[in-house]
């Protein structure tokens, strides 16, 4: 299934009564690397009053987890881990440092800027769809090869490279579910002459224009 997860993660910034909010954003593919990242925080930033922090690993059913580090129960974790969930990114890790300015926020401000913190971390990173997908190879004689790129373009499939000798070998990306339909147009669009050959299964995404294979 197509699902978000961080492709670079970063940091962002609040400042709310003096006081500092810093939220770190990274991937996590299991719960050690969730806590891991954590623990890295906690010791980058000792100096701060608390290292408030939540993630979720997994895609079908996730494990999340929260913690409020001294906070004042419910107003640091549990909304770092609502903006996590209410973003729908999978594999994530999410650590907000506070610096205490010396002015207390109260429960609702507290839970503003937590809010806050971690939707500015995620604005900071960059965060990728990832598409399943099965790699083709597609064979054909030039002759096809216009109405086979119309096809493909119809269908929005990513060609990752085109290979020109005797005959044109295309390799392009499937995304699950759509491969059925786009093999039943093209093999009626050449009237049976195309070759397919299927290939692996990966996740694929977009990046500034530029298509990533995972």
């Amino acid at each position: 299934m197509k699902h978000k997860e961080v492709f670079q993660g970063g940091s962002g910034e609040i400042t709310e009564k003096k006081s500092r909010f810093i939220a770190h954003v990274q991937a996590a593919s299991s719960v050690e690397e969730a806590q891991d990242f954590i623990e890295h925080i906690k010791k980058k930033y000792w100096d701060a009053r608390h290292n408030c922090s939540a993630f979720s690993v997994g895609l079908k059913n996730p494990v999340t987890r929260c913690s409020d580090d001294g906070e004042p129960g419910g107003t640091a974790g549990k909304p770092i881990l609502e903006v996590i969930q209410g973003s729908g990114i999978n594999n994530i890790v999410i650590v907000v440092t506070r610096y205490f300015g010396g002015t207390l926020l109260g429960t609702g401000g507290l839970v503003r800027a937590y809010t806050d913190a971690a939707k500015e971390g995620i604005a900071q990173s960059v965060i990728v769809e990832k598409i399943p997908a099965r790699r083709w190879i597609l064979e054909t004689e030039y002759t096809d090869l216009g109405k086979i790129q119309y096809i493909l373009a119809q269908n929005t499939i990513t060609i990752e490279s085109t290979e020109y000798t005797d005959k044109v070998k295309l390799h392009g990306l499937f995304p699950k579910g759509e491969e059925d339909r786009v093999k039943a147009a093209l093999t009626e669009g050449t009237a049976g002459r195309i070759v397919m050959e299927p290939g692996a299964e990966v996740y694929y995404g977009e990046i500034g224009g530029e298509v990533i294979v995972f």
